[in-house]
């Protein structure tokens, strides 16, 4: 494969440290809110890397209703290998655009709060960075569930019409994709694109990968690596987190039109046509087929699960909440266009 770092940068900086047999320093870069109960692990998961290069820690702290502040100072008292900067907005975005820029090695790995690296997860990512040219690599977001309804929730989004397809949910084959969870990155290539989109709360990473792949870029997905996270814990947490990301959604696909992918408008026709389909089913009775289909096609998909019904409850509410979220941001952008 090509390396497409030089096209997407136009430097040579960004390919010598691919050429350089020693390994390149590397950024972890972490936006971190109200992660009390989880910094100190997802923190200690990055130290216990088994990385042979320069592994530097920088966590964008925003303002938080717990003491994530107090945690993240305490992790970085007398500590070499960690730097905490402020993100007065709270936004991720900000404060990964932050803790990138306090940074300087060539290769920046993301990681979130909740997240769970493997050991060897930055050593394997560089390597695969140099192996294909990519720009942007990443792994298998994996479900790591600790009470009943999280093992629900990661059921009904590992399935198919839970995750529409994603590569990083049920992967098995590594390969270009669109997008990949959280991210290893070659600096230099993001930023010739501008970094994050400070705008975007949700769906920042999907939007900053267009660009990437736009200014000649490779985003790779490979299964060998892999990321732990913890589900939503409750139906109110599941509902807030498909409705925000449906809104971002359409902002996303207002600015890049080209990036809509099938996947990405099944639920909301779906939805659409079961409540037309009941509305209609009691007039016209076959279009009652239509609820009557999706009913069947969500209990087969939760068929397999742990606990079956409420794995398909929880898949409705991910596709309506999602759906709801993305039809209420384009309408809140087309009734602003006519007033505008």
């Amino acid at each position: 494969m090509t390396n497409t770092s030089g096209s997407a940068t136009g430097s040579t900086a960004a390919v010598s440290w691919r050429d350089d047999p020693a390994w390149p320093d590397v950024d972890v870069v972490m936006p971190i809110r109200n992660e009390e109960a989880h910094l100190a692990q997802a923190v200690a998961s990055v130290r216990a890397q088994e990385y042979p290069g320069a592994l530097r820690i920088i966590l964008g702290v925003g303002p938080s209703d717990d003491d994530t502040e107090r945690v993240a100072a305490e992790l970085a008292t007398d500590a070499d290998d960690l730097l905490v900067v402020d993100n007065p907005s709270g936004r991720t975005p900000s404060a990964l655009n932050a803790a990138i820029r306090a940074g300087s090695a060539p290769v920046v790995v993301r990681v979130d709060g909740h997240s769970v690296l493997e050991n060897d997860y930055v050593r394997r990512a560089v390597e695969i960075l140099r192996a294909t040219g990519a720009v942007n690599v990443g792994g298998v977001q994996r479900p790591e569930p600790t009470t009943p309804f999280e093992e629900v929730v990661a059921d009904a989004t590992t399935s198919l019409l839970g995750t529409g397809g994603a590569a990083y949910r049920t992967g098995t084959e590594a390969h270009a994709v669109d997008t990949v969870y959280l991210g290893v990155f070659d600096r230099a290539a993001i930023e010739a694109v501008g970094l994050f989109d400070d705008d975007l709360i949700r769906n920042q990473d999907y939007e900053l990968n267009i660009r990437l792949r736009a200014a000649g870029g490779t985003v790779w997905f490979d299964p060998s690596l892999s990321v732990g996270y913890r589900p939503r814990g409750s139906w109110r947490s599941l509902a807030k987190q498909y409705y925000e990301y449906g809104w971002w959604k359409s902002v996303v696909m207002r600015r890049h039109p080209d990036s809509i992918r099938l996947r990405q408008i099944i639920p909301p026709l779906g939805v659409a046509g079961v409540i037309v389909g009941l509305v209609v089913g009691a007039r016209w009775r076959p279009a009652l087929a239509v609820p009557v289909v999706y009913v069947a096609a969500v209990s087969t998909a939760a068929r397999s699960s742990r606990q079956p019904l409420a794995t398909a409850a929880a898949l409705t509410v991910i596709h309506t909440t999602w759906a709801a979220g993305l039809l209420r941001g384009l309408a809140t952008h087309v009734r602003g266009s006519a007033t505008g």
